[in-house]
């Protein structure tokens, strides 16, 4: 039995309703030439999601990406050394004394994934090189350009673990733009932060700053919103990947007065967040109406539930598995 068939069988209410009625609208806006955005929050990387996002890429189902630091630095993490991570299936109950005994073993913790130091440590000195020459040049790019210039190392592709599930390295074959807003909340953007304290990299300004970032995405939405239906939205969870990419709309419009462009032709959020305690970074469906985001004839859906569940089933819909 296909996903889809299993879907349209079984998801018939509830949260299940919602993601069957959100995988036939992303269907109906792609049959009708309109594009998708993701944005992409929580370790939804460290989580293996690159192994179907990889595909949805190639596919040409995803057309621009904003993510978190830690996603777009764990894709690379997992591609050099996913066979050293190490499993916690007790992650729940390990207690402050196991934890500190992972800190102690140089193994950082995403939940049930134990990752190495030392793989951090191999990317983060490629990546120290690239910037201190880009410091020395005037040269000026995002963290996702420095990051796929390192996945381009000859020494290091020989090392790729199951390169085929790399969404990273997907995005760079089929040249789709990645933008990080909030970078320097990582690992590989504090390892930059240093560097330039230290003196090793003399520009802050080698990677592209956030209204810099915002610029280019204003420019990438105006050359692809046209025509109907235009861009959709698929966002798994919240954070700055979330509110910084959906508002560019009202940029357009509010700011620089183009108010005859089009709102986002669909959108989709899949989280375990309630707005009640301010936990829906960017606002619920329904009040990004107010902010022009949205348009109130746009399809919209609302999926409360594990994004590492939801978002490969809503996929492999797509894909047609």
């Amino acid at each position: 039995m296909q996903v889809a068939e299993f879907i349209e069988r079984h998801y018939g209410h509830f949260n299940a309703r919602e993601l069957r009625a959100a995988a036939r609208a992303w269907r109906d806006h792609a049959d009708a030439g309109g594009r998708m955005f993701l944005s992409m929050s929580g370790a939804m990387s460290s989580a293996g999601f690159g192994r179907i996002l990889s595909r949805a890429i190639r596919a040409g189902l995803i057309h621009g990406i904003a993510c978190t630091g830690a996603n777009l630095e764990e894709d690379a993490f997992r591609l050099i050394g996913a066979d050293t991570y190490e499993t916690l299936p007790d992650w729940r109950t390990l207690g402050p004394q196991r934890e500190a005994e992972l800190y102690a073993r140089g193994v950082s913790r995403v939940t049930d994934i134990g990752i190495p130091e030392t793989v951090m440590q191999t990317v983060e000195s490629l990546l120290i090189r690239r910037w201190e020459a880009a410091a020395r040049s005037g040269r000026q790019a995002s963290p996702a350009d420095y990051l796929q210039d390192v996945l381009r190392d000859a020494w290091l592709r020989e090392r790729f673990i199951e390169p085929e599930a790399s969404w990273l390295l997907a995005a760079d074959e089929c040249g789709v733009p990645i933008w990080t807003p909030g970078w320097e909340d990582s690992s590989t953007g504090n390892a930059f932060s240093a560097a330039v304290m230290r003196g090793d990299v003399a520009r802050h300004d080698c990677v592209e700053p956030g209204t810099a970032q915002m610029n280019r995405l204003v420019r990438w939405y105006l050359e692809n919103c046209d025509p109907a239906p235009g861009i959709g939205y698929f966002q798994i969870g919240g954070g700055i990947p979330g509110d910084f990419a959906i508002c560019v709309v009202p940029l357009i419009t509010r700011e620089l007065g183009l108010e005859d462009t089009p709102t986002w032709g669909y959108f989709c959020q899949v989280t375990d967040a309630d707005s009640t305690y301010g936990g829906y970074s960017g606002a619920p469906p329904d009040e990004k109406i107010t902010w022009g985001k949205l348009r109130p004839g746009t399809p919209r859906f609302d999926i409360h539930s594990d994004a590492t569940i939801v978002a490969p089933l809503i996929l492999a819909y797509m894909l047609e598995d």
